[in-house]
């Protein structure tokens, strides 16, 4: 049976115009996606991106004005049955330089991606300056940051 999985995110920046990602090693894929993930049962949508801002990063997070919304069909990459809604929100938190983060892409340890059934992931910053839809893997990812390029083009 196919249902929807509802999906939220978080786009955070720091003071130096970076944004926060999230490298994981999932069910033995390598993906580069926004912070956040499933929404569950109870949740609404700007409680479900704290608590997984809080599990992902452990930092409080202030979620938002609204970004984006999926508005298109898309497949889950992961189980080829579910139809996915993303839902993509502004987060900003206190203090940025609390969140540990990685320099390079899934700078993981050979033990955590050993076995393909388990995951790992770790938070990396990308400059607005570099950024491109290809550094996300995700579908709707890259509709999220081509829109996120092309709000700040306009502001400078």
């Amino acid at each position: 049976m196919a249902l929807f999985n509802v999906r939220v995110y978080g786009i955070l920046l720091d003071a130096d115009q970076q944004l926060l990602v999230s490298d994981e090693f999932i069910r033995g894929n390598y993906i580069t996606k926004l912070p956040g993930g499933g929404l569950e049962i109870g949740e609404g949508t700007r409680d479900g991106l704290a608590r997984e801002f809080m599990e992902e990063a452990g930092i409080e997070v202030h979620v938002g004005d609204h970004f984006y919304t999926t508005d298109f069909f898309q497949i889950s990459a992961f189980n080829h049955r579910d139809q996915i809604i993303s839902i993509y929100y502004l987060v900003h938190t206190a203090d940025t330089t609390i969140i540990q983060t990685k320099e390079k892409a899934f700078d993981f340890l050979p033990e955590q991606v050993a076995d393909s059934n388990e995951t790992a992931e770790h938070l990396r910053w990308i400059p607005l300056s570099t950024l491109s839809e290809d550094a996300m893997t995700l579908p709707i990812d890259k509709v999220a940051i081509n829109m996120l390029i092309e709000l700040f083009a306009a502001k400078i």
